[in-house]
């Protein structure tokens, strides 16, 4: 048995399986820069034989047959297909394979016309992304990899005020988001109206809606997995853009065709201030009811840098930085006169505030790995990753407020200060091996050790500490899946994931399966379920003076559960030449969900309660139905997707009752199309969504003290029971491409809600007198944007 064992993992080059048979391998590259293209799908023509290839662009293809092989068929999102026809004397060891993104036919070798398509639906709720297509959808600002993603099937794509993912009923702290091996638990610049990261620095994006594989795990709802680029490993190169919030710029060096170095950033402009610029502040300061408020100063900033060395032709060596950070100083001077007359005299309050009011918050990453392909059946790679996510804010008051109770004038300090300090790190060590054991085994296997270190500090005025922890723990975890093919167009994916968490001293298990069944015609039928379980919480710390707030934690077992759900999918999808109809039913039943809230602090636990009766513990269920009508190729691309939906959440301690939670919407309907006329692209995307349910007052009434003051108190009203207006806006972008000799040269005008809808955000209810005054804060109204991007090559 070892004698065979070691025979799999170094046997000879050329594997014979069988009498007329080979191995093919080889590596799948962007003709221009030299760049590996990960998940680039390749096909034996004639047969039913194909591959993925991995994260370095490699791929094997096991037991060919030499009779009815006809052709290699390679494709890969956003660039032109290619066929290779087969004959005994072609070399099918260590193939590489060069994409090209222009149409022209040499001997023997034959390239379809490329697309500018940006995305595709590909596998067992998995979409695959083009980072280098997005600019030519509309967008607000900045090109966005995360506001693309928000306008796929299955995730929400009504939170302007947020690029984090709401996948199929999860929020964005349920999604692991992985760039080149670390963890990124931040992902907004500038309050969310645009995403950490810079297209120009990302490869290949893949979003897992559910149902993922045993090689990722920590987290309840799905995967983003973002590759960085390697860089041109032929010529230097540079990339630079425009737009009306930063600019960026990106180079490209090669290291004498042995590797290459990228340098990637974006930064805001000094004194930033224009229409767009504006449009966001007056989302989140108070110029709009304060005309005292003073100008808020504001930028951010984002680095990636990669060095990729080419030792031999079997290893990949890589080092990959990111950071980016948010700075924010709202402070203000708050002058406000609330006096009213009455027959009996002055009430009301005279206030006079000077704040302080300091934000900031950013994340780190680092990565080394280390890739081997040690032979064509076993390829492996190593990546040890640190991670930082940190937010501070600090907010003094200083100022007083002059009460008038009819013959009487009272003045008191105002101090509403508060700290709020947010750090999460982790050190991650993984290990991924792929072994192809026969053509219809592959074997899937690897482990993790992940240290974590997460702090949280929350005080106010001074001296108050509602909350101090300080969480270490270390988690390891091991993996083995194997993806089988019993039959012809039968595919098994089986596997489980076994975690050992410190903190609550207990083994995890978590079984996994899916399977796939495709017909000639195109047609496929898929099942998957699976467990999962999350150690790293998001809480949303409730916060009505100050706003709501989020904070990192970690699981305890206690106060913080450790989040577990299951996933429970089935689907068809027909695929016939450029068209592919994708439907999808999911359900996905949570538990040791988290909340924070002081909303019953005083009502059922006295004035001062301990910090873990603060933390309130529940289930929930996501469930719903997808359908995707996409055209995949030519010069008109796009898709229609809808999802009928709901989430419901269940907190006994908050609520008697089980309700739709803050994200539900039970609609959401998303029309994406591009057309492609000689130098122009035009494209478009409307989404329509049902409303979002909040709370509501159940009504007003007045206590009137022993002193004769009469106060008045809003009735909170059933939890989310009433309905935020519907949500819809139409975004159209046009953008011309000019090419002066080697280099391109792009410009481009998009308008985000073109007819002005008014969405509303959310309500804000005040007590005026002995009235109930309701407010309604709405996103952005149209708002158009300019850009301008450079290519050298």
């Amino acid at each position: 048995m070892c004698i065979l064992f070691l025979w799999i993992l170094f046997g000879p080059v050329q594997l014979l399986a069988q009498s007329g048979s080979y191995t093919m391998t080889g590596i799948v590259k962007a003709e221009k820069t030299g760049e590996p293209l990960p998940h680039a799908s390749v096909k034996i023509q004639g047969t039913r034989l194909g591959a993925l290839t991995n994260t370095d662009g490699w791929f094997t293809i096991l037991e060919v047959p030499v009779d009815q092989a006809e052709a290699v068929v390679v494709s890969y999102l956003g660039y032109a297909e290619k066929s290779i026809p087969l004959d005994p004397n072609i070399e099918t060891q260590n193939l590489i394979i060069e994409l090209s993104t222009s149409e022209y036919v040499v001997e023997e070798v034959v390239i379809e016309a490329g697309t500018k398509q940006v995305m595709k639906s590909t596998g067992m709720s998995q979409i695959s992304l083009n980072p280098a297509q997005i600019q030519n959808l509309p967008s607000l600002g900045e090109r966005d990899i995360f506001r693309t993603l928000q306008l796929m099937p299955g995730v929400s794509g009504t939170n302007e005020s947020s690029s984090g993912l709401y996948v199929r009923g999860g929020t964005p702290d349920q999604n692991l988001v992985l760039f080149d091996g670390f963890t990124v638990y931040h992902v907004d610049h500038f309050f969310g109206f645009f995403s950490a990261f810079n297209p120009n620095a990302v490869k290949d994006v893949q979003l897992y809606k559910g149902g993922f594989g045993a090689k990722y795990g920590g987290r309840l709802s799905s995967v983003v997995e973002l590759t960085g680029k390697q860089g041109n490993t032929s010529e230097f190169d540079l990339d630079a853009g425009v737009g009306l919030l930063s600019g960026n710029l990106s180079l490209e060096i090669p290291l004498w065709k042995k590797g290459s170095i990228l340098l990637s950033g974006r930064h805001s402009y000094p004194g930033l201030d224009n229409n767009l610029y504006n449009k966001i502040f007056d989302l989140f300061v108070e110029e709009n009811v304060n005309p005292n408020v003073t100008d808020p100063s504001f930028q951010f900033y984002d680095a990636n840098a990669k060095i990729t060395l080419l030792p031999t032709d079997k290893d990949v060596v890589s080092v990959s930085f990111y950071n980016g950070q948010d700075d924010l100083d709202n402070s203000r001077v708050i002058d406000a006169d609330r006096r009213r007359e009455t027959p009996r005299g002055t009430v009301g309050v005279l206030i006079h505030n000077e704040i302080s009011d300091l934000l900031s918050w950013g994340n780190w990453g680092v990565s080394g790995k280390w890739s081997r392909k040690w032979n064509p059946r076993w390829y492996s790679n190593m990546v040890l990753a640190w991670s930082n996510y940190y937010s501070q804010r600090e907010q003094i008051a200083n100022g007083e407020a002059t009460i008038f109770r009819r013959d009487t004038m009272i003045t008191r300090p105002l101090n509403n200060s508060f700290i709020e300090d947010n750090n999460v790190q982790d050190i991650t060590l993984r290990l991924d091996n792929e072994l192809k054991i026969t053509t219809n085994h592959t074997l899937e296997f690897g482990t993790q050790l992940t240290s974590h270190d997460i702090s949280y500090l929350y005080t106010r005025n001074d001296t108050t500490e509602i909350l101090n922890r300080k969480d270490l723990g270390d988690l390891y975890a091991v993996y083995l899946q194997d993806v089988w093919t019993p039959m012809k167009g039968l595919e098994v994916q089986g596997g489980i994931r076994t975690t050992y968490f410190e903190p609550t001293n207990q083994i995890y298990w978590e079984p996994r399966v899916s399977a796939s069944y495709g017909l000639e015609s195109g047609l496929t039928f898929k099942a998957a379920w699976g467990k999962y379980q999350q150690f790293t919480n998001r809480i949303v710390r409730e916060d009505v003076l100050n706003g709501s707030r989020d904070f990192w934690v970690l699981a305890d077992g206690n106060d913080i559960p450790v989040g577990e759900a299951y996933h429970y999918i089935a689907g068809v999808s027909y695929e016939k030449g450029s068209y592919l109809i994708d439907v999808e039913a999911y359900e996905k039943r949570m538990s040791g969900l988290s909340e924070f809230s002081l909303r019953f602090s005083q009502e059922r636990r006295g004035a001062t309660p301990s910090a873990n009766e603060l933390f309130f513990t529940g289930t929930g269920v996501a469930r719903g139905v997808e359908t995707l009508v996409q055209k995949t190729q030519g010069k008109y691309t796009g898709w229609i997707s809808y999802t009928l939906s709901e989430v419901v959440h269940n907190f006994p301690d908050l609520s008697d009752y089980a309700y739709y939670a803050l994200h539900h919407q039970q609609h959401e309907i998303k029309i994406v199309q591009s057309l492609e006329l000689g130098n122009w692209i035009l494209s478009g995307s409307w989404v329509y969504a049902s409303g979002k349910p909040y709370t509501a007052p159940g009504g007003l009434y007045e206590l009137t003290t022993l002193n004769g003051d009469e106060y008045g108190y809003i009735n909170v009203g059933s939890k989310n029971s009433e309905r935020l207006p519907d949500y819809h806006r139409l975004d159209l972008s046009a953008s011309y491409t000019m090419k002066i000799k080697r280099s391109r040269l792009q410009l481009g005008l998009s308008v985000f809600n073109l007819y002005n809808r008014r969405n509303i955000w959310y309500k804000e209810f005040e007590i005026q007198g002995n009235e109930l005054i309701e407010t309604d804060f709405q996103y952005l109204g149209t708002t158009p944007n300019l850009f301008l991007n450079f290519n050298l090559r």
